[in-house]
């Protein structure tokens, strides 16, 4: 077909009047925005494994000393796992500085998770590269290992399949859920071919719904003594196996999150679990990577939904690992989340939702002492700014109405089903319910965003303050160091202690030929305890947040010493008298 060249003038005037539009000088910046990005990103859709690694890819490329991007390993159906290190390269090696690892989307249809990662590695990105003194300083002394979907398989289905909001949970390992020996033989069906899974109802003298008089979308229950018009049948589907039942056995049935080598217990105890701990493949490539990074003293993933900060412990028998003294910095971060993210709640997962063994969350801090919280996105609150009223269900209906004019709604219409004969079908997509509507999706990956960034820049951050210098006699110089923590979080949480998770912290003089190394105890009593093999190189077992430790040599020639300081989760640290 010949376009006329008058019609391909007008597209070429309009697309440079978009273009001159869009130019630095014709915009004003938003304040905490990036002003000019580099990378170009609608944060008002959801994106499948093919577009995060096109987006992760521009970023590592507009982003060199920035942003490295690697493979973590694969997925069972051999996607890449990625994952973006993002630090000020040109200040100190990432791997060498306390890190903040964040991923999302274990369950595969609770996707803004990775949407949230990704804003996150794009912000930091380019905030920094807009000159934002605060994004600045925080990537010259942190890194931040970012992992957008850890389930990138069971995404894609629930993006490009029909699927409802709650389907599919797990991965894509096939399972034998009724244990015909046949798997996943029998899904849902989008009967219509609309592209969504929504719900059956058909007319019956002996229903007990009825609809709703003031929204006739709406199916309610009806009181004891009245009679209903509709049955509900559930799901879209068809009984394919004939085996009587509908629905019974699609895609997966295991849990991501059962399947972490904390606490783990087996199906029969933890419904979801699958063969043992770390058996499924996204989850093994992990762990392999946070073994090899031991730098990681902050964690989060993302979830959905109801609006929590949630920590652990995931079950009552796991109570003792969260001692006091962790816990009192868990508290510190959870309630400054719950300012950042109005409508959202700090929540201990074992009290205030449901018993968990082997979830990620308990793993990351009872196996590796790493801080670790799991944010439950999307809150009801969002819809009206305001707490759920007594009936949550038509708040649903009329945020729907009100804002979005009704387009999370497939109205009911007939069907002629192979098995219950005359029915409607009809109800929410699969994005509405569990998913953030576009226009408050970046509000709240924003916000979700600001208080990682508070969380990771409460990591340690370690100083060599005080160094004294002071002759003895005998040939001898004392050399006194006070090693400063001045961040929330110390070098290793108790857990970490308690169970000689990582290597101790290292405090080492050069200058002089060290003769004796101690901590001191108690400076102004001179109470020390020496540390009678390698003195130069003193061992720590922590540097608690917001606090310091003192130690000292007696060292024989020399009088310019150097003290440095290196910690696996606090970094490092160097002075000089």
């Amino acid at each position: 077909m010949r376009i006329k060249p008058t019609i391909l003038l007008a597209v070429l005037i309009l697309c440079a009047g978009i273009l001159k539009a869009q130019k630095p000088e014709n915009l004003l910046a938003a304040v905490g925005t990036p002003p000019n990005p580099k990378v170009q990103i609608s944060w008002n859709r959801y994106n499948d494994h093919t577009a995060i690694t096109e987006i992760c890819k521009k970023l590592a490329a507009a982003h060199p000393n920035l942003v490295k991007l690697e493979s973590m390993g694969k997925s069972f159906q051999g996607k890449e796992l990625w994952i973006m290190t993002i630090t000020d390269t040109k200040v100190g090696s990432a791997d060498k500085k306390p890190a903040m690892y964040i991923d999302g989307n274990i369950h595969s249809n609770e996707i803004q998770g990775s949407e949230f990662a990704l804003y996150t590695a794009w912000y930091l990105a380019e905030m920094f590269d807009a000159g934002n003194k605060a994004i600045q300083s925080l990537l010259a002394e942190k890194t931040f290992y970012i992992a957008p979907t850890i389930n990138p398989d069971a995404r894609d289905n629930f993006i490009h399949q029909a699927n409802t909001a709650h389907s599919p949970r797990s991965g894509l390992i096939p399972i034998d859920n009724d244990r015909d020996g046949a798997t996943n033989e029998d899904g849902f069906d989008d009967l219509d071919g609309d592209g969504n899974i929504v719900m059956m109802r058909r007319k019956s003298a002996t229903g007990r719904y009825k609809v709703d008089p003031t929204d006739s979308r709406r199916m309610i229950m009806v009181g004891n003594d009245e009679k209903g018009e509709y049955e509900l049948l559930g799901s879209e589907g068809i009984d394919n196996d004939g085996d009587g039942f509908v629905n019974e056995d699609g895609e997966g049935a295991y849990d991501p999150n059962r399947d972490w080598g904390w606490n783990w217990q087996p199906n029969y105890i933890q419904g979801g679990a699958y063969k043992y701990p770390f058996s499924i493949p996204e989850n093994r490539a992990i762990l392999d990577f946070v073994m090899k990074h031991p730098n990681i003293a902050a964690a989060q993933s993302y979830h959905n939904n109801g609006g929590m900060i949630l920590r652990g412990p995931g079950a009552l028998e796991d109570l003792d690992t969260y001692n006091a003294q962790d816990v009192r910095v868990y508290d510190a971060l959870g309630k400054k989340g719950e300012e950042m993210l109005p409508g959202y709640k700090y929540l201990v997962v074992y009290k205030d939702l449901y018993s968990v063994f082997g979830g990620e969350l308990d793993w990351f801090y009872g196996g590796r002492g790493i801080y670790t919280f799991s944010n439950e996105l999307w809150t009801g609150y969002s819809m009206y700014n305001k707490p759920d009223g007594e009936d949550s269900q038509t708040q649903i209906y009329t945020f729907d109405k009100d804002l979005l004019m009704k387009d999370a709604f497939v109205d009911w219409h007939p069907y002629k089903h192979p098995t219950y004969g005359d029915i409607e079908i009809g109800g929410f997509k699969k994005t509405y319910t569990r998913l953030h509507p576009g226009f408050l999706l970046e509000s709240d990956a924003h916000r979700n965003m600001a208080f990682s960034i508070y969380h990771a820049y409460n990591t340690p951050k370690l100083n060599v303050g005080e160094i004294e210098v002071k002759e003895i006699g005998g040939g001898l110089t004392q050399v006194t160091a006070v090693i400063t923590n001045d961040r929330m979080i110390p070098t290793h949480s108790s857990q970490d202690v308690k169970n000689n998770i990582e290597t101790p912290d290292v405090i080492s003089l050069t200058g002089g030929n060290v003769v004796a190394g101690m901590v001191v105890n108690n400076r102004d009593m001179n109470f020390t305890t020496e540390q009678k093999m390698d003195p130069a190189n003193i061992k720590v077992n922590n540097i608690a947040g917001n606090s310091y430790v003192t130690v000292r040599w007696l060292v024989k020639g020399g009088s310019k010493f150097t003290v440095n300081v290196s910690s696996k989760k606090g970094g490092l640290a160097s002075k000089s008298n």
